[in-house]
C-alpha cells in the first residue's frame, strides 16, 4: 500500500495566524501586568494590561519575535511589524 505524500501549507512569513495574535497580546499583557514598561500612552485612568497590549498591537509597538517551527523542523522568524500591519489591514483595524 502506498502512502500519499502529506502536503503542508506553510503560512506566509508576513502574516499572523489568529492563534499567534492571541498569544502575542496575551504574552504582552502578562509582561505589562508584571511591571514591563508600557510603550503607548494610556488612554484610560484605570490599569488594564490587556487593553494596553491591544493598543500596543494596533500601533505596532510589540517588542517580540515570533519563531515558527515547521513540520520539517525548520525555524522561520516572522517579521512582526509587517505582520501586524498586514493583520490590521486585513481585519480593518480590529483585533
Amino acid at each position: 500500500m502506498l502512502v500519499p505524500e502529506v502536503m503542508f501549507v506553510i503560512w506566509p512569513k508576513d502574516r499572523l495566524t489568529r492563534f499567534e495574535v492571541a498569544r502575542v497580546i496575551g504574552a504582552r499583557a502578562l509582561q505589562i501586568a508584571l511591571g514591563a514598561p508600557i510603550l503607548v500612552k494610556a488612554k484610560q485612568d484605570r490599569f488594564d494590561p490587556t487593553g494596553l497590549a491591544e493598543e500596543e498591537f494596533k500601533e505596532c509597538m510589540i517588542p517580540m519575535t515570533i519563531k515558527r517551527t515547521l513540520p520539517s523542523r525548520e525555524v522561520v522568524v516572522v517579521d512582526i511589524k509587517t505582520s501586524i500591519k498586514n493583520w490590521l489591514e486585513d481585519h480593518h483595524g480590529k483585533i
